[in-house]
């Protein structure tokens, strides 16, 4: 095989070959189901059909409250899978298997991208089923209005997630930092800056990504409107990295 320009399939294999070689990786791409389904089940649990409405107005947004954690391990997951190539001079061995940075690049973030969808929709589908199955008569089932189009974007939305943090790492080339951007940002900041300027918030990437999960987006983008959003944001990331990764020296 010519090294100078591998086949495709050969540097997506690769690519797997590292993230589920690398335990923190992997684990931090296993982690984002438990982590949902555990704090979807505690909710589920500590409301109950009682206090249906304990976890706001929005029961389908409610429904799928654990997916706030589970993005958690998502944006770890990008972090690490991409931080792993700045460490101990990783990226100059990658990048004399693949020389072609735009196609190592692409197809590290493909594998990314594909296992925090995969993993992302589990998540989604189980911490639902997992807290619902506490909410009694107030349960909502999947044939409800909006809980397929949430299941399926609950997936897309770990996944986006999980691809900016990757695009950001490659960026900034540092997992450390971009974990310790983001995870106070989806956490804490975004929620501040939302009650101080309104609306302009919502078009911030984690509240337009989730619009995908709420039945009532009055006053911000609308669920698949606000997924493009997200993804314009992960976009941005990805290229700004792609830029980083093509342009520095290993």
């Amino acid at each position: 095989m010519n090294t100078a320009n591998p086949a495709v399939r050969p540097v997506l294999h690769s690519e797997w070959i590292k993230i589920r070689s690398v335990r923190a990786v992997a684990w931090s791409l296993l982690g984002i189901v438990p982590a949902a389904v555990a704090i979807s089940v505690l909710a589920g649990a500590t409301t109950g059909e009682g206090e249906a409405d304990a976890l706001g107005s929005d029961r389908l947004a409610g429904a799928f409250f654990g997916l706030n954690f589970g993005q958690i391990a998502a944006i770890a997951f990008g972090a690490t899978a991409v931080a792993g190539e700045y460490h101990q001079g990783a990226l100059r061995v990658s990048l004399s298997a693949v020389p072609d940075r735009t196609r190592f690049f692409l197809g590290k973030i493909t594998v990314i991208g594909v296992l925090a969808l995969l993993v992302g929709w589990v998540a989604g589908l189980v911490s639902f089923l997992a807290g619902q199955a506490f909410m009694g008569s107030a349960a909502l089932g999947l044939g409800d209005a909006g809980v397929p189009r949430a299941v399926f974007g609950s997936g897309c939305y770990l996944a986006l997630m999980a691809l900016f943090a990757a695009g950001l790492t490659a960026l900034l080339r540092s997992g450390a930092a971009v974990l310790g951007l983001l995870i106070p940002f989806v956490l804490i900041v975004s929620f501040v800056v939302g009650d101080t300027v309104g609306g302009v918030a919502q078009y911030l990437p984690d509240r337009a990504g989730q619009a995908v999960l709420h039945q009532d987006t009055a006053g911000g983008p609308g669920p698949w409107s606000g997924l493009a959003v997200m993804a314009l944001w992960a976009g941005a990331a990805l290229v700004a990295g792609w830029l980083a990764v093509h342009r520095r020296d290993a």
